[in-house]
């Protein structure tokens, strides 16, 4: 599943706030509609099968409420995505990463094996079930974490007992720690924790690229791994830092060089999403030019980064809606040849699902703490919506996504919007600019004066207040979402290729 993450620690933030973002795109070919849910403890499942792997799995019997961003065509699994539980712990899941030959020898994928022959017969063989994938995870870990590091923990379990049969890239945040897992093979992982002042990018690649061993199996300050990785590693020659001696691992080495790729399609794919986010984060450095610090197909583009200035809700939402504005590579562009405008992949990519900004505000009461920023459609013609997250229903017109195209609901009209400003991209900019602007500030003004307005509730009514303002707030954005529809199909419209004028007017 193609999709792009941005983590922002707490001191990198506007506003002290954790920030864990990421767009969930799908797969070739696919548009995958998405809704708003809560789960309800009763909810939960006891005995959880997931529907790609066939793996069956015991779950605790004390599930916490939580968010998530399910798939709505059933047939192939949950698809949680991202959310919070009841104690303030985000998770957004997954970022599908890329690896090595040398990883896969090492420690295969746990893939589905189907039956053979029929029960009963000779020669029958059971079939043998698959891991864990992005299907199955959030419903598996948020529910029960009550921490970031607690997820990665219990995540990391669950993946040395079942494996996987992807690699891919986990998120866990609290009011004080984002932490980032990759998968490593089938049964390894490594977790690392976000620094405070820093940022991270994930473009569908393994991207950790500096890792503390000793950490990881001593005080985890700042890092976590499988149980077994250091001897698992010197088993199957894995480490390539240049000057280690005998057949252990560094103490201290890179992960993206031991486990991850440098394939040319990582080039074109993944890498140039690295290169963009980070171009707009710290603009100082050289990105153009023989000089550049990096190239969109560098392999070396750091992890981490200060950035230069606090990050804020609109930097995320502008970087994951990015089509490279301002360079030879932006498709909409006039800069460059046909062949540059299209020679990367875009963020904001015509099968972006949905982009959930999980936002963790230290400065507000854990009972109306968590906000989840929702847009749906492809980016770079929507808007963030804030949902609170500590309530027990969300707001129909999020929730009730359907098979059917309608625009009725917020994802298919942002859906139908994409489609139709896209061809007519610089007539309908304004309008979409205009939209993104309007819905932004409203945005921030809601959750401003929510907050005034529940500070001195008493905590049990808070929630039915929270689930109040959510609804009301998202019938303001109907009223502005169906405003710009209206715009767009209108400018789109005029410039039909059967269109035909006459002076005289007659109808």
């Amino acid at each position: 599943m193609p999709c792009t993450t941005i983590l922002v620690g707490k001191n990198a933030s506007y506003d002290g706030s954790t920030l864990v973002a990421r767009n969930e795109d799908s797969s070739n070919g696919v548009f995958e509609p998405k809704r708003m849910r809560v789960v309800h403890p009763d909810e939960q499942p006891r005995v959880y099968t997931s529907v790609l792997s066939h793996l069956t799995v015991e779950l605790p019997d004390n599930p916490m409420r939580y968010t998530s961003v399910p798939d709505v065509v059933p047939g192939h699994g949950i698809w949680a995505e991202a959310g919070f539980n009841e104690l303030n712990v985000g998770m957004s899941a997954t970022e599908t990463l890329t690896t090595n030959e040398r990883v896969r020898g090492a420690d295969p994928l746990v893939d589905y094996v189907p039956a053979k022959g029929n029960e009963g017969e000779d020669g029958y063989v059971p079939a043998q079930p698959g891991g864990l994938g992005e299907e199955d995870m959030v419903t598996l870990v948020l529910p029960y974490a009550k921490s970031a590091r607690d997820g990665v923990r219990i995540l990391g379990d669950l993946l040395e007992r079942y494996g996987t049969y992807e690699n891919n890239g986990i998120a866990f945040s609290d009011v004080d720690e984002i932490w980032w897992l990759e998968t490593i093979g089938g049964h390894h992982w490594i977790a690392k924790r976000v620094p405070d002042d820093a940022y991270v990018t994930m473009p569908n690649q393994l991207g950790i690229d500096s890792f503390d061993l000793d950490d990881a199996e001593g005080a985890q300050v700042d890092h976590m791994c499988s149980a077994d990785l250091r001897s698992w590693m010197a088993e199957w020659h894995l480490d390539l830092t240049l000057g280690v001696e005998g057949d252990g691992p560094a103490a201290v080495f890179n992960p993206r060089e031991a486990f991850g790729s440098h394939s040319d399609s990582d080039h074109v794919y993944n890498t140039p999403r690295a290169w963009y986010m980070q171009r707009c984060l710290n603009p100082s450095d050289v990105w153009d030019g023989p000089d550049a610090d990096y190239t969109p197909e560098s392999d070396d583009i750091p992890w981490s980064r200060v950035p230069e200035r606090k990050v804020t809700i609109e930097d995320i939402k502008y970087v994951l809606s990015s089509h490279y504005q301002g360079t030879e590579y932006d498709c909409y562009g006039s800069k460059g040849t046909p062949a540059t405008r299209g020679a990367y992949r875009p963020i904001g990519i015509n099968r972006n699902s949905q982009l959930a900004v999980l936002q963790l505000r230290p400065y507000a009461q854990p009972a109306y703490r968590a906000v989840q920023w929702m847009a749906f459609g492809s980016n770079s013609f929507n808007a963030l919506v804030p949902l609170y997250a500590n309530v027990e229903t969300m707001p129909e017109y999020y929730a009730d996504t359907q098979a059917r195209v309608t625009s009725e609901n917020f994802y298919w009209a942002n859906r139908l919007i994409g489609a139709l400003a896209d061809v007519r991209f610089h007539e309908c900019g304004r309008a979409v600019e205009d939209y993104q602007e309007k819905v932004g500030g409203m945005g921030h003004k809601q959750i401003h004066d929510v907050d005034a307005a529940v500070a001195a509730l008493p905590e049990a009514e808070v929630p039915s207040e929270l689930a109040r303002a959510n609804e009301a707030f998202a019938e303001r954005v109907r009223v502005e979402t169906d405003a710009l529809l209206g715009k767009v199909l209108f400018t789109t419209s005029c410039a039909m290729k059967n269109s035909f004028a006459m002076n005289d007017n007659v109808r």
